[in-house]
This record gives C-alpha cells, sequence and structure tokens, in this order.
C-alpha cells in the first residue's frame, strides 16, 4: 500500500473505492428492500418480522453511510443515486404489492447471502490496497452474516 500525502495512490484507491462502491450499492439497496418488504408484509408473524426488517433497514442504512464515507475519506466519490444503485446492486429484487412472510424470509435471506458475496470479495480486494476499509468490510460482513442466519433460521 502506497501513501502519498496520507493519502492512497491512485491505484489503491481505484481498487478500495470500487470496492466501498459496490458495497454502498448493495448496502443501499438492501435497506430499500427490507423497508419495501416491512411496509407490504402480510402473515400471522407480521409483527416480529415486521420489526425485524426495521431493524435491518436501520442496520444497512448506518453501515452504507460509514462505507460512503470512507470512500470519501480514501479520495473516492461514493455514489449513492437511485439509478447507479439499481444498476451496481446485485441483490434480487422484490416485486411490488403484498408481501407474505414466507416470501419475504426467503428474499431477504437471498439478499443477504447475495451481500454477503459481495463483502467477501470487497475484504479480499482491499486486503493489500488498504487494510483499513478492509477492517471496516469486515466488521460489516460479520454484521450482514449475523442478519442472514437470523432470517435463514426462520425457512
Amino acid at each position: 500500500m502506497a501513501v502519498v500525502d496520507g493519502i492512497l495512490d491512485s491505484t489503491d484507491r481505484k481498487v478500495t473505492g470500487e470496492a466501498l462502491q459496490q458495497a454502498l450499492a448493495d448496502l443501499l439497496n438492501l435497506g430499500m428492500l427490507a423497508k419495501q418488504a416491512h411496509w407490504n408484509l402480510t402473515g400471522p408473524h407480521f409483527r416480529s418480522l415486521h420489526g425485524q426488517l426495521d431493524d435491518l433497514a436501520d442496520l444497512a442504512r448506518r453501515y452504507a453511510d460509514e462505507v460512503a464515507e470512507r470512500a470519501v475519506a480514501v479520495g473516492f466519490n461514493p455514489d449513492g443515486r437511485a439509478a447507479t444503485v439499481a444498476a451496481q446492486s446485485t441483490l434480487p429484487t422484490l416485486e411490488h404489492g403484498d408481501v407474505e412472510e414466507g416470501s419475504a424470509v426467503e428474499i431477504v435471506t437471498d439478499a443477504l447471502f447475495a451481500l454477503v458475496r459481495t463483502l467477501r470479495q470487497a475484504v479480499t480486494d482491499t486486503a493489500t490496497s488498504d487494510p483499513v476499509s478492509q477492517d471496516l468490510l469486515i466488521t460489516v460482513t460479520g454484521a450482514v452474516e449475523q442478519q442472514h442466519w437470523l432470517f435463514r433460521a426462520q425457512r
């Protein structure tokens, strides 16, 4: 990792920035997916899953903010615009309308699994380019993996 005046060199900044950008797009999309399911949820276990989806949306937004701010700190401009998130996110989509609780659990579990794959790749990609960003991504990965387990257990 080369540093120029306290800022990552252009190669490390590009690698790190791209890894953080992909994580950002997927985290923002996860937050929206969780809220969409939260608002349209139906089923006998509505109350507990409704709250769990709200917690997931909060977690996604919090870590998206940390990831975006880290990108700026290393000299990379994050892009959280809706069109960019839609184009870059690797997460599955949720159809418009009522979301039966079983379907909500399935889609959220699948989305969390996709995000874990994205984050683990970002951890690998930033190992040399920026260990500080890697540390943040490891923290985010742990939190997302825990959420994956909590949703997967409801299948």
